[in-house]
Protein backbone atom coordinates (compact mmCIF):
# COMPACT_ATOMS: atom_id res chain seq x y z
CA UNK A 1 0.00 0.00 0.00
CA UNK A 2 3.00 2.34 0.65
CA UNK A 3 4.31 1.90 -2.62
CA UNK A 4 1.12 2.86 -4.20
CA UNK A 5 0.49 6.07 -2.19
CA UNK A 6 4.30 7.18 -2.78
CA UNK A 7 3.85 6.18 -6.43
CA UNK A 8 0.72 8.34 -6.53
CA UNK A 9 2.53 11.46 -4.69
CA UNK A 10 5.41 11.37 -7.15
CA UNK A 11 3.40 11.21 -10.70
CA UNK A 12 0.55 13.45 -9.12
CA UNK A 13 3.17 16.43 -7.84
CA UNK A 14 1.64 19.05 -10.76
CA UNK A 15 0.75 18.56 -14.15
CA UNK A 16 3.28 19.50 -15.95
CA UNK A 17 5.42 16.40 -14.43
CA UNK A 18 2.96 13.98 -14.48
CA UNK A 19 2.73 14.62 -18.90
CA UNK A 20 6.61 14.43 -18.52
CA UNK A 21 6.36 11.06 -16.33
CA UNK A 22 3.36 10.05 -18.77
CA UNK A 23 5.68 10.01 -21.81
CA UNK A 24 7.80 7.67 -20.23
CA UNK A 25 4.65 5.11 -19.95
CA UNK A 26 3.57 6.08 -23.70
CA UNK A 27 6.96 5.13 -25.53
CA UNK A 28 8.19 8.76 -25.74
CA UNK A 29 12.16 8.02 -26.09
CA UNK A 30 13.23 11.48 -25.05
CA UNK A 31 13.83 12.20 -21.00
CA UNK A 32 12.75 9.51 -18.45
CA UNK A 33 12.11 6.22 -19.16
CA UNK A 34 10.25 3.66 -17.07
CA UNK A 35 12.69 2.07 -15.29
CA UNK A 36 13.59 5.88 -14.12
CA UNK A 37 10.50 6.86 -12.90
CA UNK A 38 10.55 3.07 -11.16
CA UNK A 39 13.86 3.11 -9.81
CA UNK A 40 12.84 6.67 -7.72
CA UNK A 41 9.77 5.36 -6.78
CA UNK A 42 11.70 2.44 -5.06
CA UNK A 43 14.41 4.65 -4.03
CA UNK A 44 12.11 6.33 -2.08
CA UNK A 45 10.20 3.89 -0.90
CA UNK A 46 13.15 1.61 0.25
CA UNK A 47 15.11 4.56 1.80
CA UNK A 48 11.77 5.27 3.48
CA UNK A 49 12.06 8.85 2.60
CA UNK A 50 9.13 9.75 1.26
CA UNK A 51 7.99 11.56 3.88
CA UNK A 52 10.95 13.86 4.79
CA UNK A 53 10.96 14.89 1.05
CA UNK A 54 7.40 16.03 1.30
CA UNK A 55 8.11 17.67 4.68
CA UNK A 56 9.18 20.64 2.68
CA UNK A 57 5.81 21.28 1.26
CA UNK A 58 3.86 20.65 4.49
CA UNK A 59 6.44 22.78 6.89
CA UNK A 60 7.63 26.25 4.98
CA UNK A 61 6.41 28.79 6.01
CA UNK A 62 8.07 31.25 4.03
CA UNK A 63 7.13 33.13 0.85
CA UNK A 64 8.41 31.03 -2.01
CA UNK A 65 7.99 33.88 -4.50
CA UNK A 66 9.22 36.13 -2.20
CA UNK A 67 12.77 37.98 -2.70
CA UNK A 68 15.83 36.48 -1.30
CA UNK A 69 18.34 38.70 -0.56
CA UNK A 70 21.02 35.68 -0.95
CA UNK A 71 24.53 37.61 -1.29
CA UNK A 72 26.84 34.46 -2.40
CA UNK A 73 27.12 34.09 -5.98
CA UNK A 74 23.99 32.01 -7.71
CA UNK A 75 23.19 30.42 -10.80
CA UNK A 76 19.67 30.41 -12.10
CA UNK A 77 18.38 28.33 -14.66
CA UNK A 78 14.99 28.13 -16.08
CA UNK A 79 13.64 25.06 -17.52
CA UNK A 80 10.17 25.43 -19.46
CA UNK A 81 8.13 23.06 -18.03
CA UNK A 82 9.09 24.11 -13.94
CA UNK A 83 5.96 25.39 -11.61
CA UNK A 84 7.44 28.90 -11.73
CA UNK A 85 9.68 30.09 -14.37
CA UNK A 86 11.82 32.95 -12.68
CA UNK A 87 11.99 36.08 -14.63
CA UNK A 88 15.57 37.85 -15.04
CA UNK A 89 14.28 40.47 -13.44
CA UNK A 90 13.02 38.57 -9.87
CA UNK A 91 16.08 36.79 -10.06
CA UNK A 92 18.47 39.64 -10.46
CA UNK A 93 16.55 40.91 -6.85
CA UNK A 94 16.28 37.93 -5.10
CA UNK A 95 19.97 37.32 -6.20
CA UNK A 96 22.35 40.08 -5.85
CA UNK A 97 25.14 38.50 -6.98
CA UNK A 98 23.95 36.64 -9.73
CA UNK A 99 26.71 35.55 -11.81
CA UNK A 100 24.45 33.50 -14.55
CA UNK A 101 20.64 33.55 -15.77
CA UNK A 102 19.85 31.30 -18.56
CA UNK A 103 16.67 30.15 -19.87
CA UNK A 104 16.59 26.44 -21.41
CA UNK A 105 14.77 24.71 -24.00
CA UNK A 106 13.08 21.70 -22.19
CA UNK A 107 13.33 20.44 -18.69
CA UNK A 108 10.89 20.66 -15.87
CA UNK A 109 10.16 20.74 -12.18
CA UNK A 110 12.63 17.24 -11.73
CA UNK A 111 15.35 18.98 -14.23
CA UNK A 112 18.25 16.67 -12.76
CA UNK A 113 16.16 13.53 -12.94
CA UNK A 114 14.71 14.67 -16.73
CA UNK A 115 17.44 16.65 -18.10
CA UNK A 116 20.93 15.58 -16.31
CA UNK A 117 23.40 16.42 -18.97
CA UNK A 118 21.43 19.94 -19.25
CA UNK A 119 21.77 20.74 -15.88
CA UNK A 120 25.26 19.72 -15.17
CA UNK A 121 26.07 21.88 -18.44
CA UNK A 122 24.45 24.73 -16.89
CA UNK A 123 26.18 23.93 -13.24
CA UNK A 124 29.38 24.46 -15.43
CA UNK A 125 28.48 27.07 -17.21
CA UNK A 126 26.95 29.23 -14.27
CA UNK A 127 29.73 28.64 -11.72
CA UNK A 128 32.72 28.58 -14.37
CA UNK A 129 33.56 32.07 -13.38
CA UNK A 130 34.31 30.97 -9.73
CA UNK A 131 37.27 28.47 -10.89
Amino acid sequence: MAGVVLAAWMLDHDAASLALISRAFAGVPEGLTRDDVLDNITHFWLTNSGVSAARLYAENRFSFFGVKGVKIPVAVSVFPDELYQAPQSWAQKAYPNLIHYNRLDKGGHFAAWEQPELLVQEVRTGFRSLR
